[in-house]
């Protein structure tokens, strides 16, 4: 019993300590949302940022940033210029009355000439800086002059100084005030924005010259902050250039700041270095730097002083939150969380892309369910029905008014429905004529036998056209469905192949560069996107080659062996300079390529041929070669099969599956035109990772296959395309060897021979005898033996269409690599 109540208490006490510390998170993350809220869009850090600002002093005479910053905050935050104006007025209180005076004098005078020079100019944005310039000038002047009464060259000359730095200050606050009060989500700073951020922040630790406790100064502290805090974000070059921006503007301020510039430079260098020691190493870095340049600089009296203000800027460093330097951290290009967060935008919009495919391919998916029809009724019941139903209307129609309508339907029910359900059945086989005996029985049993048998023929014809009807829309509905789900199973397709993260094969890509080194071939570097069977995608960067073609004969043979694949070059981008890098990419190469020759010749010697013929090249690493013939001659029977072919190519080369294309042109072809236009189709597709080959044939002449001296027929029963609306085809499938030729004719070839009685064994016979294996001369030589065989005339359209399957070898890629393959290993 203690020991339930014990561990009661124990739980109990648990989810108590959760509760505070999901509480207290709560809290702390509202905190974290108000004061971000407070301070950047409703704008109170532009009050710290003016006071500091209004206090800045350049030279301890020159006031520059006060005009910039607020001519920057009122043409971009027009809203918070009051605050701005404010800040500023109350920084300025801190050192002279002379500088308040300067302040508000440039401000209300900006205010005036600006709100003149609106009306007259439209495109006044562009003259803001040399309004400012202008203004600035023209008030120092006037209260050095009238107020101060100082009418030196010397004075006209600050006079010009702070006008012109006013001038490039407000080009700098301009870019770097938007930083600071709109939060740009998936935004980068480009280098002239980070450059301005910096300068800003230099000026606003001006404003901090003259804060000092117990001899530390408050400018160097946070300096040194703001440069371990962009080294650790950024690196060292960032960092040292921090340092040097700083340390310049702090100098300009004060020349005794001039050696914290070497400090701040050397700091934020040897802080980016150590960054991999996370917080400590870039710490370890201000400290090393504080130690050489302070024993270096001004010896060890004022090195206890300076290492004391390196110290509390650490420890400001250390309790830095780790959600600030990530915040920054995604704004600066080329750090980690940069790129993770560039990563994580591309991720979602492929995401988001891929959904959007996924969700249009549940549509068309939806669409081809709704479509579909049920299949046709074959059931007793419902061919009983539909007798019932052309029965029924009969009887209305003839034996309705009939005085022995009685007797037939009431007293002889069955004898009468069986009469006229076979007088039906012959109509329908259109036999009724000619069943004498039938029409014999039906005239001694009828009094209104002929127009019981006029009506039955004349209503059969409607019945027959609505059956017709109905099978017609029952296959269109259906064609319809497949089209649509065939449409749905590309998009899904397309959404998985965009969902495919890259993989990371950080070893494979070491493996590959040590095997490279190892064999003398220098490798600026490797990656490896895919490593998949067929699919194989790298890319690497190699120093300029001069054209000799490094890539083809030495690397591709031997990331060959490395992979056990053929691999060839895909695509390379020279070096626009000498000394640069190539970048080069290498992918699979099919197994098997095929070589095509072609031979055709139009009816009479004419110019248009009524055959055309296309070698496709798929996307899916297949090859289709396909001959359309269209009915008759001439430019219009070329025009359907072009417009055929045309068609194959477009659909097959989206990657839809060949029997719906097929279907598919077969709907065009049949619904566009009501003339009596058809179009044969003989389709061969290769796959070139296997030669595994379909053929599909409609209404066209057989193919044959050469391998060796053997002769084999391929061929198939089907209607040309254009005739019926639901088309059906056989497709046959071949196993293609290397050195095989695919042999494919129109009728005009296969046919044309004269005095030829069996086509086919002339034909084999013919290939059989062939002696060359060129495709091209193929073709050649059987279009010369028909045309010989028709004694010189061309009767019909001829086309011959030759393919020869063969290994693909490419002549670089036997290169043996046994050494560096097994260091690779």
């Amino acid at each position: 019993m203690e020991r339930v109540e014990r561990g009661t208490v124990r739980r109990i006490s648990e989810v108590r300590i959760n509760e505070t510390q999901a509480t207290l998170s709560r809290w702390m993350r509202h905190v974290k949302l108000r004061l971000g809220h407070l301070f950047v869009h409703q704008g109170f850090l532009l009050l710290l940022v003016g006071f500091l600002l209004g206090r800045a002093l350049i030279l301890a005479k020159l006031t520059p940033f006060a005009l910039p910053f607020f001519v920057s905050v009122y043409m971009l935050r027009r809203d918070k210029a009051a605050f701005a104006l404010v800040s500023l007025l109350a920084g300025a209180v801190t050192l002279s009355f002379d500088t308040v005076l300067f302040v508000g004098a440039s401000i209300f005078g900006f205010l005036f000439i600006y709100s003149w020079v609106r009306k007259v100019i439209s495109e006044s944005l562009k003259l803001v800086p040399f309004v400012v310039f202008a203004v600035s000038l023209a008030t120092k002047w006037l209260i050095s002059y009238y107020w101060l009464g100082e009418r030196t060259a010397y004075g006209v000359a600050m006079a010009v100084v702070e006008a012109g730095l006013s001038l490039v200050l407000t080009l700098i606050f301009m870019q770097s005030i938007p930083l600071l009060t709109v939060q740009k989500h998936k935004h980068a700073l480009r280098a002239e924005e980070m450059i301005s951020l910096i300068i800003l922040l230099a000026s606003m630790l001006t404003g901090m010259i003259g804060w000092s406790a117990y001899g530390l100064s408050l400018e160097h502290v946070m300096s040194r902050y703001l440069v371990l805090l962009f080294a650790f974000v950024a690196g060292a070059a960032t960092g040292s250039t921090v340092g040097v921006v700083t340390g310049l503007v702090l100098s300009l301020a004060n020349v005794g700041n001039l050696s914290e510039m070497s400090l701040l430079a050397f700091a934020g260098l040897l802080g980016g270095l150590l960054k991999e020691g996370k917080k400590i190493g870039v710490a370890f870095g201000l400290i090393v730097a504080t130690l050489l340049m302070g024993l270096y600089g001004e010896g060890k009296a004022e090195l206890m002083p300076t290492l004391l203000e390196s110290s509390i800027a650490i420890m400001l460093f250390l309790c830095t939150a780790h959600s600030l330097t990530e915040k920054i951290a995604k704004h600066i290009p080329g750090t980690a969380e940069y790129i993770n967060e560039q990563q994580q935008y591309v991720r979602k919009i492929r995401d988001v892309t891929a959904q959007r495919v996924s969700q249009f391919s549940n549509v068309f998916q939806a669409l081809a369910e709704s479509f579909s029809p049920g299949p046709l009724s074959d059931s007793d019941e419902y061919h009983e029905r539909e007798v019932d139903y052309f029965l029924g209307d009969i009887t209305e129609k003839t034996c309705q008014t009939c005085f022995k309508k009685a007797q037939c339907w009431v007293a002889n029910f069955s004898t009468t429905y069986a009469y006229m359900k076979q007088m039906m059945h012959e109509a329908d086989e259109k036999t009724l004529a000619q069943n004498h005996q039938l029409l014999r029985e039906w005239e001694r049993y009828c009094v209104k036998a002929g127009k019981v048998v006029d009506t039955i023929e004349k209503e059969m014809v409607i019945y027959q056209a609505n059956r017709k009807l109905k099978r017609q829309v029952y296959e269109s509905r259906k064609l319809v469905a497949e089209q649509l789900l065939g449409v749905s199973q590309v998009m899904d397709d397309f959404a998985k192949e965009i969902q495919k993260e890259r993989e990371n094969h950080y070893l494979q890509e070491e493996q590959i560069y040590h095997a490279l080194q190892e064999f003398g071939i220098e490798i600026g570097h490797v990656d490896i996107y895919s490593l998949e069977k067929g699919n194989i995608d790298i890319e690497m960067s190699i120093p300029y080659c001069e054209g000799r073609g490094e890539c083809e004969k030495l690397i591709a043979p031997m990331l060959s062996d490395i992979l056990g694949e053929t691999i060839v070059v895909k695509r390379e981008e020279c070096a626009a300079y000498p000394n640069g890098y190539c970048r080069v990419a290498f992918g699979s190469t099919k197994a098997f390529v095929v070589e095509t020759g072609v031979a055709f010749a139009a009816k009479g010697g004419g110019l248009i041929s009524g055959d055309s013929y296309a070698t496709i090249e798929l996307g899916t690493g297949k090859y289709a070669v396909a001959i359309s013939d269209g009915m008759g001659n001439g430019e219009r029977a070329h025009y359907e099969s072009h417009e055929t072919l045309h068609l194959l190519q477009k659909i097959l080369q989206t990657g839809m599956d060949e029997s719906i294309a097929i279907k598919s042109i077969n709907s065009i072809l049949a619904l566009r035109t009501t003339e009596d236009m058809y179009a044969t189709l003989d389709l061969a597709i290769i796959d070139l990772q296997n030669a595994a080959t379909k053929f599909l044939k409609i209404g066209s002449m057989p193919s044959f296959i050469k391998r060796g001296d053997k002769v084999m027929k391929v061929e198939a029963s089907n209607l040309p395309m254009g005739i019926i609306k639901e088309v059906e085809f056989d497709v046959v499938s071949e196993q293609l060897k290397s050195g095989d030729l695919l042999i494919m004719m129109s009728d005009g070839v296969f046919e044309g021979p004269m005095n030829v009685e069996n086509h086919d064994l002339w034909m084999k016979r013919k290939i059989q005898e062939l002696k060359t294996t060129d495709p091209q001369e193929v073709a050649d030589v059987i279009m010369e033996e028909v045309i010989r065989q028709c004694g010189g005339e061309i009767e019909d359209d001829m086309t011959v269409v030759v393919a020869k399957v063969r290994h693909n070898t490419p002549k670089w890629a036997t290169i043996p690599a046994y050494m560096y393959m097994k260091k690779a290993q």
